[in-house]
């Protein structure tokens, strides 16, 4: 009977030991991936996007030629980068289990599994469709056809007729008496 006590403590140290390999290794994987970005640049340069590992926006930046552009084009570009930028995110996940977790373990496939169904990659890029140039609307001052409308100034406001004092009244003009 003490060999199935010794040995059942073994089994349970064997276990707690693997689990507390398996957490570091989880850990190590978490830390890995908390700094990780991914920036993706338009191939005219003018816009540029960089997403953490979560796949939120963490920095713009359009390039003062993106002025030219109509701003339907640059809005697009933005998105079309962050999704390209986003459907890297399982490679970089894949990458950094392959240094930590490693690659046969079936909770990381399962992550990876995970990412690629949050971050797809993006569809084909083709020519978006934006409206004629013509039928925009603009919003800015100088842009408008009419010119502004004068400011409308409000209708005077209408005045109570005063009413007169009789003759015998010996009030001051202060509005009536003070004693009544």
């Amino acid at each position: 009977m003490p060999d199935s006590i010794d040995a059942s403590d073994a089994m349970i140290d064997n276990w707690t030991k693997r689990l507390e390999e398996n957490a570091a290794r989880y850990q190590a994987l978490a830390d890995r991936m908390q700094g990780q970005t991914v920036t993706e640049r338009s191939k005219d340069g003018t816009v540029q996007v960089t997403v953490d590992s979560r796949g939120l926006l963490k920095d713009l930046v359009i390039a003062e030629t993106a002025a030219g552009k109509r701003m339907a084009e640059v809005s697009a570009q933005v998105m079309q980068l962050v999704q390209r930028a986003q459907a890297r995110i399982p490679e970089l996940l894949q990458q950094a289990m392959a240094e930590t977790t490693g690659t046969g373990d079936q909770a990381a496939a399962e992550i990876v599994r995970e990412a690629q169904s949050t971050f797809p990659a993006p569809p084909p890029e083709a020519e978006p469709a934006f409206p004629e140039p013509d039928r925009v609307r603009r919003f800015l001052p100088e842009d408008t056809e009419e010119p502004p409308a004068a400011p409308r100034t409000p209708p005077p406001a209408q005045q109570q007729p005063r009413r007169r004092r009789p003759a015998d009244d010996d009030d001051d003009d202060f509005g009536g008496s003070i004693l009544s």
